[in-house]
């Protein structure tokens, strides 16, 4: 009914980096009790402290309240509304973040080709340690991943003895073509993309301003998670497929596991701000209430501007008394 994935210090449950990384619900009813989220359906009752979580993933047959939706917005959690075994995602509300300015950089960065691709550089950088790709094209870049995939599924094959041909996938259901192995790497796939969807709303950037990818809502998550797939769905997928453990749970517990022991979790975070920020600055995470300025770059909000704009200042006195 409910997987909860891992647990976080009493002391860290509003830091994004150490939340529970999702809880996966289908079939089930979801309301608010106190400052908790209820899951109940016709088996158990299961309560989740909403302020522990990164993301909700609403599956199939999943009811909502309002209530428990208020109670998630306001602890910061992401909600995300997803297809069967959690493969395509509908629709999602907000994160963590309130505030928009690390959204403003990546909207700068994307917008211009040579910083888009110095950022590219960067994630094709993290996945290629001890190489230099500082001068690279992105065409030499995507050959690059693509020898260097390749050479993975052969390597896995080898150490697992599963048999490997050819990543099979089809596009709006991942689990209709291919083997078990390729079902199971669709289904840690899937799971990855709501974790780094997750981190991404949370920490108040555009899942849909990719700088690998483009064209799609969720462009830039899949960026982030292509930079995790190597080092955890690849081999988990291979791993299972060895131990004959084929389910879609099988992966998704199974990559459950490995974040936890790893904490990828925060990992993720750390990434994406060393990606998007210059030196490590922080962005404000609060909302303000700002508005453009072409000369000033900002002015405060919630302000008469027709009075504070004049160029003169009216006095008025009482009116006069008729007769």
């Amino acid at each position: 009914m409910a997987d909860i994935w891992w647990k976080a210090d009493a002391l860290d449950l509003h830091q994004l980096s150490d939340r529970v990384s999702s809880v996966y619900v289908e079939r089930s009813h979801v309301d608010r009790e106190d400052n908790a989220v209820v899951i109940v359906n016709r088996q158990e009752t299961v309560r989740v402290p909403a302020a522990m979580v990164a993301v909700l993933l609403l599956g199939p047959g999943t009811r909502v309240t309002h209530g428990a939706i208020g109670l998630l917005a306001d602890s910061g959690t992401a909600v995300c509304w997803v297809g069967e075994q959690g493969v395509r995602l509908y629709a999602a509300g907000l994160g963590l973040s309130r505030g928009a300015g690390l959204l403003t950089r990546q909207a700068w960065l994307v917008s211009r080709p040579k910083e888009r691709l110095g950022v590219a550089r960067a994630m094709y950088g993290m996945r290629f340690p001890g190489e230099d790709v500082s001068e690279a094209t992105m065409q030499q870049l995507r050959g690059r991943e693509g020898a260097r995939i390749r050479k993975l599924y052969q390597a896995h094959s080898r150490r697992t003895g599963v048999a490997w041909t050819k990543r099979e996938y089809k596009a709006g259901d991942a689990f209709a073509a291919g083997d078990d192995l390729n079902r199971l790497l669709s289904a840690a796939n899937a799971a990855l993309y709501g974790i780094c969807h997750a981190v991404v709303v949370g920490l108040g950037a555009s899942p849909g301003l990719g700088f690998v990818h483009t064209g799609s809502a969720l462009s830039f998550v899949l960026d982030v998670a292509d930079l995790y797939k190597a080092e955890y769905t690849i081999p988990l997928a291979f791993d299972l497929a060895a131990q004959g453990l084929t389910e879609e749970r099988d992966a998704r517990i199974g990559l459950r596991d490995r974040i936890a022991e790893d904490r990828l979790l925060g990992r993720i975070v750390r990434d994406v701000k060393e990606l998007l920020t210059p030196g490590g600055v922080e962005f404000p995470e609060e909302d303000v209430n700002e508005l453009w300025d072409e000369r000033l770059g900002s002015v405060p909000g919630g302000v008469n501007w027709s009075m504070a704009d004049a160029a003169y200042v009216s006095v008025i006195g009482p009116e006069l008394e008729a007769g």
